[in-house]
């Protein structure tokens, strides 16, 4: 199985919020998981939710604020992939995260495809103005629990994907390029259950190329997969990318 990757010459690379666990980062669906241990947080990540009512929203800013991704590291993880792509193997580093870790470690912006955005901006939803989170974060540290945009009074959001959201299409055709132009498609750290990022491995499996999964649950691709590893990501990507 390590073969199959060593020998492996150009390789698309998909990441879940698994790869970030152990950067102090909690998943969503894991036995730890946001969702898992507190349900009713999934409708902060729900548009209409969030649109409809402020209540959602406070809750919203509660959690961004307290967010670990401020002050969260790298972890050999990311480091892993960082070195895969100074070996001029990797084809796209596309990521559901939005925590920007693959970034701190040192991957290439220009290959970090951000499939559900990034935590670190904050959209207008009327006006589309885009401004770095660090403007806002102040604002609710003095109290303003649903900060509204300065510009046109409209509701603010970071700037992620949330249900109901369509993706950055640009974004998307940069993850559909780096999978066809992989010899190998390695999925890290993701449950598969999100579409369109699982459909990745369907393009890649329609395309002949192995599918390889590191993932601490099972997935609904293992019985498609090459191979399939439930294994800790910090200590096991770095030996089977070395």
């Amino acid at each position: 199985m390590f073969d199959l990757v060593i020998d492996a010459e150009r390789i698309a690379v998909l990441t879940g919020a698994g790869i970030s666990t152990a950067s102090g980062i909690p998943d969503f669906r894991g036995p730890q998981g946001l969702w898992t241990k507190n349900p009713a947080a999934q409708a902060m990540f729900d548009i209409d939710e969030y649109v409809a009512s402020r209540a959602v929203r406070v809750e919203a800013w509660k959690h961004r604020l307290a967010a670990p991704a401020w002050t969260a590291e790298p972890n050999p993880g990311h480091f892993a992939l960082v070195d895969l792509e100074r070996a001029g193997r990797l084809t796209g580093l596309i990521t559901q995260n939005v925590d920007g870790l693959h970034q701190k470690a040192g991957s290439s912006p220009s290959l970090v495809h951000e499939l559900h955005g990034t935590v670190w901006y904050v959209d207008c939803l009327d006006c589309g103005r885009r401004i770095p989170m660090g403007d806002v974060l102040p604002r609710l540290e003095a109290g303003d629990d649903d900060p509204a945009c300065e510009v046109c009074g409209g509701i603010l959001k970071s700037a992620t994907v949330s249900f109901g959201q369509s993706l950055d299409q640009h974004v998307l055709d940069a993850a559909v390029a780096a999978t066809q132009s992989a010899d190998l498609f390695l999925a890290i750290g993701t449950s598969l259950q999100v579409y369109p990022a699982a459909g990745l491995c369907d393009l890649a499996l329609n395309f002949g190329k192995p599918l390889v999964i590191l993932n601490a649950e099972p997935t609904p691709y293992d019985d498609e997969a090459t191979t399939v590893l439930h294994t800790p990501i910090e200590t096991t990507l770095p030996g089977l990318l070395s």
